[in-house]
């Protein structure tokens, strides 16, 4: 069978499938210097596709795992990529072609594959318990060695965990070791079932919650406080009789409100509180916090349907509307089930990441991709500047790489154990479009103006990661974070 990808724009130019696996031993430092004190792994996912597509379409969220790491060690930079051979991954291999059809739509598989995993392992990477996992919201986590990145297989927690996946948006308590996660309709397809988790340091789970939401939806992100849990369910709604006819697996649906909800940590089904408004939309959380009984959740928000490619039920048409940085304030003390919205950060900005010491907390800098300050420049490529918030004054600062430069998102890494919050370096991937390679770029987070302390280059082409951490040296042998 011949190996053709489609001509569509998603494969033209920068997302142009790589299809390579690559081991880049120091890599050329072209200003600057790495700072000594940084001594650890950045680790990133993003997707490739293997091979083209079945129906000659497709989505940019789809297409097999590539993982990606970054060592640092004493000054010293290497780079490593490797695919995640997933089930999928492995059937496809031995078939050399896709077999696996329309996004997360099992009835447009091949049928040689019916019942098989489709999980792509290709949105996250985090290491918690001793693993390294990559994740996919759609699956459970896959293992994968923390210094070859070669494949160990999928990881259930030893069985605890019973839900047919995980989310690809954890969060790591830094401060107890603890990995705090859910899946969304967690028994199958369509199901409203959801069901938040907690695991300790060495990966047991230790707090387990089922409840339902009030459609199936889907739930990319949610956010934790020291306190409580917020799980937010927007009317991006899978309509089985849609998806079993080769339709989309998500749908939006402006006629539906947004519902919250919100309960303690530990708490049981009967704790939740729920609340709601009008149909919006996101993808991330930058933080939630606690004041006093009222409850902040800072999220990129969309005043409409934020996937393009998951199209409106009723056939109405696509329109676009920025992500905008919007604080949504719960009030607990108070007998209501409606919340306050403020904006921000006019300009538009996705990707948000902080201080991950500062998860769940009252926390000052936040940090993102955001519009360019020249964007209305010709040429200038869309959220291609990294972006810095200061909570305290509202100010935001910005760096951009250069014209026909793009970004990804930003790493935060703490200058050493207890500095204070902000004081530290983002890791920042820079895609250089004209010449279809990547550097990297290592930022002073306290003043990310004055551009990257050391920029180094990679003679190759990081195709677009999503997520990722970083792991300092001593967690990856001991296990535990050291804040």
């Amino acid at each position: 069978m011949e190996i053709k990808f489609p001509n569509i724009p998603l494969y033209q130019g920068w997302g142009a499938p790589l299809r390579v696996e690559s081991d880049l031993r120091d890599l050329e430092l072209i200003h600057g210097q790495v700072p000594e004190d940084l001594n650890g792994t950045l680790y990133r996912c993003g997707p490739d596709r293997q091979y083209p597509p079945m129906h000659g379409d497709d989505i940019f969220i789809d297409g097999e795992g590539m993982a990606h790491m970054f060592r640092f060690t004493n000054g010293h930079v290497d780079y490593r990529s490797r695919w995640v051979r997933s089930e999928r991954f492995l059937l496809q291999e031995q078939a050399r072609r896709s077999l696996f059809g329309r996004y997360r739509n099992r009835y447009t598989n091949d049928p040689s594959v019916a019942g098989r995993n489709q999980g792509t392992a290709n949105t996250n990477a985090i290491w918690h318990g001793r693993k390294l996992l990559i994740l996919k919201e759609d699956s459970l986590p896959v293992e994968v060695h923390p210094d070859t990145l070669e494949t160990i297989g999928p990881w259930d927690y030893q069985g605890a965990v019973k839900a047919v996946s995980l989310s690809a948006h954890p969060k790591v308590d830094l401060h107890r070791n603890e990995l705090l996660t859910y899946s969304y309709q967690a028994t199958g397809d369509g199901s409203t079932d959801i069901v938040f988790y907690i695991m300790d340091a060495e990966g047991k789970v230790t707090q387990e919650l089922w409840f339902n939401m009030p459609y199936p939806g889907m739930v990319h992100d949610f956010a934790v406080t020291d306190t409580h849990v917020i799980f937010p369910f927007w009317p991006v709604i899978t309509d089985m009789t849609v998806v079993r006819n080769g339709g989309p697996y998500y749908q939006w649906h402006p006629d539906k409100e947004c519902h919250f909800a919100i309960f303690p940590r530990r708490g049981k089904a009967e704790d939740i509180r729920w609340f709601r408004g009008p149909a919006a939309s996101a993808g991330h959380m930058m933080n939630a916090f606690n004041e006093g009984a009222r409850l902040h959740l800072d999220v990129c928000l969309y005043q409409g349907n934020c996937f393009e490619f998951f199209p409106s039920y009723d056939g109405s048409p696509y329109r676009p509307c920025p992500p905008q940085l919007t604080r949504l304030s719960f009030d607990l003390d108070q007998n209501r089930t409606d919340y306050a919205s403020r904006i921000l950060l006019p300009t538009p900005s996705e990707m948000p990441r902080i201080d991950e010491r500062y998860i769940g907390k009252t926390y000052r800098y936040g940090y993102m991709l955001c519009r360019s300050p020249d964007a209305a420049a010709a040429g200038t490529i869309g959220l291609s500047a990294i972006g810095c918030i200061d909570h305290e004054t509202g100010a935001l600062t910005t760096w951009s790489p250069g014209p026909d430069s793009g970004v990804q998102e930003p790493i935060f890494v703490p200058r050493q154990i207890g500095a204070a919050e902000g004081d530290g370096y983002l890791l920042v991937l820079v895609n250089r479009m004209p010449e279809n390679r990547s550097d990297l770029a290592v930022l002073d987070a306290r003043s990310i103006a004055d551009g990257p302390v050391a920029l180094l280059k990679l003679s190759l082409r990081v195709r677009s990661t999503f997520h990722g951490m970083w792991v300092p040296g001593q967690a990856l042998q001991t296990g535990i974070y050291n804040v």
